[in-house]
């Protein structure tokens, strides 16, 4: 019997493309160990992103290629996932704590997308990473309505606050400082400033990934988040119908010109389906979001339904992801957001935490 060789293993793995990344695990180099010892082979794959909800039927898919292998008998496969930080803009550097941040915008208002961001922050805590959410829309802050979260944060030393916590997100808000009713009547600075404190000045605690949920446009907000905080990539959520397009089209291309990556777009109401006889029916238009996606050479995340649980259960305080876990609308939920992380896992690592601090003292 001819002896079995890592190169064999290798390009037999490399005939399995793995769905999220689009890419074969050898040349995304999460193949971090091939050990064979006669016909017995073991393999350790490393992810990443987090994988909890497919990782049973990403080894098994690994395993199939191995076992065709000429020479194989037996094939144990490893495989788990580990998140690291990715690179930023050039100018700045990563937030203590937070590993990855992903800024989730749209152009215009009205079209989901904090629904989309809170749904998209508990698929990927479901998946097994330490996730937060932080809501920047200081004039219609939502966030702290959509999971069900009511009280101020703690401050244990009166300078920092304490994130609350809600179905394992650790999240922040302007809404959580001032009653619901209050309008913000503030001017541009105070937002941008109050935006900086929310986010500088919570104690975040080892994140995986931090979700910002931008208000629409591309005003003060978005551009503070984008000269002056680490953003590792952006996700944009656009409904099908040209005005959403031609907006989503704007928030896009701030974020090309600040040099934070697009890594996809999320087409949200993109079908209604009666719940009453079944019929399906596209109420904004069709496939505007693919058409965006292909334009600008970026990935389709996904496309959710127009759905009356979508809406109840935000409004409610307990979003899909959680109030229906099984249902087929969260694993859309978590295949977008397995899917973003997948994307922002091929991208440049952050070197950052390698480099020393330089102190400079007068003795």
């Amino acid at each position: 019997m001819a002896e079995v060789t890592r190169e064999q293993i290798e390009a037999a793995i490399k005939g399995y493309v793995e769905p999220h990344m689009e890419k074969n695990l050898v040349d995304a180099k999460c193949v971090k160990a091939v050990e064979i010892d006669g016909g017995s082979v073991k393999v350790t794959v490393e992810l990443g992103f987090p994988c909890d909800g497919t990782k049973a039927e990403l080894a098994g898919a690994v395993k199939e290629r191995v076992q065709s292998v000429d020479g194989v008998t037996s094939v144990e496969v490893n495989l788990g996932w580990k998140v690291v930080a990715h690179s930023v803009q050039k100018s700045l550097k990563p937030i203590d704590n937070v590993k990855n941040i992903i800024a989730v915008a749209s152009g215009k208002g009205g079209v989901g997308k904090s629904t989309t961001a809170v749904n998209m922050a508990l698929a990927l805590a479901a998946e097994g990473a330490r996730v937060g959410i932080l809501d920047a829309d200081i004039y219609g802050p939502s966030q702290p309505r959509m999971l069900g979260v009511s009280g101020q944060p703690e401050s244990k030393d009166g300078k920092s606050l304490e994130p609350m916590e809600s179905y394992g997100l650790q999240a922040m808000s302007i809404g959580f400082l001032v009653d619901e009713e209050t309008p913000m009547i503030w001017r541009g600075p105070m937002v941008t400033q109050a935006l900086e404190q929310l986010l500088n000045d919570t104690n975040w605690a080892s994140l995986d990934y931090l979700i910002i949920d931008l208000p629409p446009g591309t005003g003060d907000t978005q551009l503070t988040l984008a000269q002056k905080v680490p953003v590792s990539g952006a996700v944009i959520v656009t409904t099908p119908q040209d005005i959403a397009l031609l907006d989503a089209r704007k928030g896009f291309k701030m974020f090309e010109k600040v040099e934070v990556p697009v890594l996809g777009i999320v087409e949200n109401m993109s079908i209604h389906i009666c719940s009453k006889c079944n019929h399906e029916e596209h109420i904004f238009g069709e496939g505007g979001g693919m058409r965006m996606a292909e334009q600008y050479g970026v990935d389709f995340l996904g496309a959710l339904p127009l759905d009356i649980r979508i809406r109840e259960e935000t409004d409610g305080g307990k979003p899909t992801v959680v109030a229906e876990p099984d249902s087929r609308i969260s694993q859309i939920y978590r295949e977008i957001s397995r899917k973003t992380a997948a994307k922002l896992a091929l991208q440049a690592k952050s070197y950052a935490s390698k480099f020393p601090n330089i102190v400079i003292q007068n003795n």
